[in-house]
């Protein structure tokens, strides 16, 4: 694999030349003309209603969002002023199972879903029939269409589609019938040569691509555009497999060429005339390029705690006991020490690696080839009566059934494996929780800390390893040790999936174009109203309410994964669980800054800021009752992972009014942060001068939100002085520094319909 260290043209597709190099070319190079050359510039100016290509205003052809997410977007449209659904919106019932988890009823989110369907207009998708991303494989995704999901794996590209991952506050704006904006992003050219070998599956392949350009950034809120002749070496539900992985780059969207492949995919959906060949043009100028030699990848497994910790199957068993003390250390660290979690005890006697158990499940595992190829791999064996098991998702139920006929679920079950309906529980942490101190290998999204379901903070864990399904299967063959599908031969005999919708057509409500506005939404005990947010005043007190250090703070850490999300409609219980896996003592300290706010609005201010204002004074004459307090969290890189929304609202329903960070993992949680009206600072020097419990002043706030945000003075109030401090705000749109002021999107809407 190749990264340049510069942007390049590709000539015709398949001829990569440097810009250092471009200088001699045998004809002229015009960068500015060639950039409109890629296929992603194609796609986002056919949906760009800006009249500027540089500075986007985006409409999507469809939107998706899970159980999770859906409630939430639904209630934030209302309180906005939605009435229909202008645009295909598909609500799917795949990451809360039918179960009653801390008091709460998950059904009730689905009958509330399919309520909203009816009344404005929507697509419901019930609990058990297709996890979210097939079904927009199955039924939306074509080539040069947009995608705008709840969830942060919403990929197309594979199918010629720009998908998008993004919070609930960027769906909203689409429902009521505006944009989302963002600046032109950088493209970087995947250039795919040769083929994998018949052992490769898609996981090893998108694994490889992770390790290489997570850590760097190389793509990082870029679009991954994959071209080359490697493209065409492998099946459209193969590269389906490899796209869903880019999310775990940091890349803001994908895309791929299109080929017959592509065009027989839709067609088995029955959707041909969705299909159109994309190749970029003669000349195409990308920001950076990766070259990937199909042909040189291996069996491929990402240890705990991230994809990017990925080694060849190779690699680890040359260093076993090494990279297995490494895995330990940090998950020493990620518990803080309140969980005991061993890896190198499970090393044989000869030297192998034993795991505890298999998944395949999802949008990346549980699809029709996965299964297929796992299925082929196990006939005839068993997976023993030990301590290993395996589960099989398939990803929806026209998968599950093709299989089913084809007698390829039976082939798996008679090995002992267990199949499922498709669920999308195993990828967070709420299907097939591991014992403690158990090692999960799976062919799903992510191995987060908590991914799996354990709580090291009560001092239970486990982990997750990520493998591809043939690795999966084999490594089942053996009873659990650790195997490569490289050591079994039986790969590459796939038949012919044959797709039928009729589960589909009989569960399926598909009411869009036909709201029925007198019906009335369904509500659950659960199921709450948003709190109330107050619009930003000029001058801001802000209460360190948790400092993390880490190099980077995911989504999961911020609020959790897993049984937590049973409060995903109700924001002030799942409130409760904020950081609480990383910081238990962030929610007790938020809830008593917060206090802190409510006696303000009171007209009193608590006696434990007397001399915080005596100090204030001393900077700039202003009325301590003036002046807004709101708990504020500092994390060097924090964002990295889900979609949901929560990560940031649940800190601004506890009293949050901004971020301090060196920088943020992705732009869909910054996004979020904005809509909720938390402010995304940057500190510009070292976080030694914050600790918890700091105050920090941040006059004239309000008034600098209208104009330069690059210098933007502060003071950190502590032991009787102030200190300065210098914060940044990096481009924030018109409309986002508006939210922002007014507190939150939802105010935002509000104030634009007076």
């Amino acid at each position: 694999m190749k990264l340049y260290d510069q942007g390049v043209f590709i000539v015709d597709g398949k001829t990569i030349i440097s810009e250092d190099e471009a200088v001699n070319y045998k004809q002229p190079l015009n960068k500015e003309e060639a950039r409109k050359g890629t296929i992603a510039y194609s796609i986002l100016s056919k949906h760009n209603t800006s009249g500027d290509d540089q500075n986007l205003k985006i409409k999507f052809d469809a939107m998706a969002s899970h159980d999770i997410t859906y409630v939430g977007i639904i209630q934030t449209a209302r309180a906005s002023g939605m009435e229909k659904f202008p645009l295909p919106y598909v609500m799917t019932c795949c990451h809360n199972s039918l179960c009653a988890v801390g008091g709460t009823i998950n059904d009730d989110d689905h009958l509330f879903g399919l309520s909203a369907a009816k009344k404005y207009g929507g697509i419901y998708v019930p609990p058990h029939i297709a996890v979210i991303h097939q079904y927009m494989r199955e039924n939306f995704a074509g080539c040069g269409k947009m995608i705008l999901g709840s969830d942060s794996h919403t990929r197309y590209g594979a199918l010629g589609t720009m998908a998008i991952g993004e919070g609930g506050g960027e769906l909203v704006k689409q429902l009521l019938e505006d944009t989302y904006d963002v600046t032109y992003p950088g493209v970087v050219a995947i250039y795919l040569d040769g083929a994998p070998k018949p052992w490769v599956g898609p996981h090893d392949v998108a694994l490889a691509i992770i390790r290489e350009v997570f850590k760097n950034g190389y793509v990082k809120n870029k679009v991954m555009e994959f071209i080359g002749p490697g493209v065409s070496s492998m099946t459209t539900d193969y590269r389906n497999g490899v796209d869903v992985m880019t999310t775990e780059t940091t890349c803001l969207s994908s895309i791929w060429r299109t080929d017959e492949d592509t065009l027989d995919f839709l067609k088995k959906h029955h959707r041909e005339e969705d299909y159109q060949e994309l190749n970029p043009a003669p000349v195409a100028y990308y920001d950076g390029c990766v070259v990937v030699h199909l042909d040189e990848i291996k069996p491929m497994i990402a240890l705990p705690f991230h994809p990017s910790n990925a080694y060849t199957i190779d690699e680890l068993y040359e260093n076993l006991e090494e990279i297995l003390d490494q895995t330990e250390k940090e998950a020493a660290r990620i518990s803080g020490g309140r969980a005991h979690f061993t890896l190198k005890d499970k090393i044989t006697k000869d030297g192998k690696l034993q795991v505890q158990q298999g998944v395949i499940a999802g949008c990346a595992g549980g699809n029709y080839t996965n299964v297929v190829e796992a299925a082929h791999a196990l006939k005839g064996k068993s997976i023993g009566n030990d301590e290993f098991y395996l589960s099989v998702y398939p990803s929806s139920q026209p998968v599950y059934t093709d299989l089913d006929r084809k007698g390829l679920l039976a082939d798996l079950m008679d090995t002992g494996a267990i199949i499922r309906s498709a669920f999308c529980g195993p990828c967070f942490g709420a299907g097939d929780t591991p014992a403690n101190n158990a090692l999960s290998i799976r062919h799903t999204t992510r191995n987060f800390p908590n991914r799996e379901g354990s709580k090291p903070g009560a001092g239970q864990m486990s982990a997750v390893a990520l493998m591809d399904a043939r690795s999966i299967a084999a490594t089942a063959a053996n009873g659990g040790i650790l195997t490569s599908a490289e050591h079994l031969d039986c790969w590459g005999d796939v038949p012919e999936y044959n797709y039928d919708d009729r589960s589909y057509q009989a569960r399926v409500y598909n009411g869009f174009k036909h709201a029925h506005e007198e019906q009335s939404l369904r509500f659950g005990p659960n199921i709450k109203d948003w709190p109330e947010q107050e619009a930003l005043s000029e001058n801001i007190l802000l209460k360190v309410a948790s400092k993390i250090e880490d190099d980077v703070t995911t989504t999961d850490e911020l609020i959790p994964s897993g049984e937590t999300s049973s409060y995903r409609s109700n924001p002030l219980g799942l409130a409760e669980f904020t950081l609480s896996r990383r910081d238990p003592e962030y929610v007790p300290h938020a809830k008593a800054i917060r206090d802190l706010e409510d006696l303000r609005k009171k007209g009193e201010i608590a006696p434990e800021l007397k001399e915080v204002f005596d100090v204030i004074k001393t900077i700039d004459d202003v009325n301590p009752l003036d002046v807004e307090i709101g708990s504020v969290l500092y994390a060097n890189k924090p964002g990295d992972g889900s979609a949901r929304e929560q990560a940031a609202s649940c800190q601004r329903v506890l009293g949050g009014l901004a971020n301090i960070t060196q920088e943020y993992a992705t732009k869909r949680y910054r996004s979020n942060c904005m809509n909720w009206g938390m402010i995304p600072f940057h500190l510009d020097g070292s976080a030694d001068v914050l600790d918890v419990d700091d105050y920090i002043y941040v006059p004239h706030i309000r008034t600098i939100l209208d104009g330069d945000l690059s210098n933007i003075k502060a003071y950190v109030i502590k032991n009787g002085h102030a200190k300065p401090i210098k914060l940044y705000i990096q481009d924030m749109t018109h409309d986002e520094r508006e939210i922002v002021k007014a507190g939150c999107l939802i105010n935002f809407n509000k104030n634009k319909r007076h």
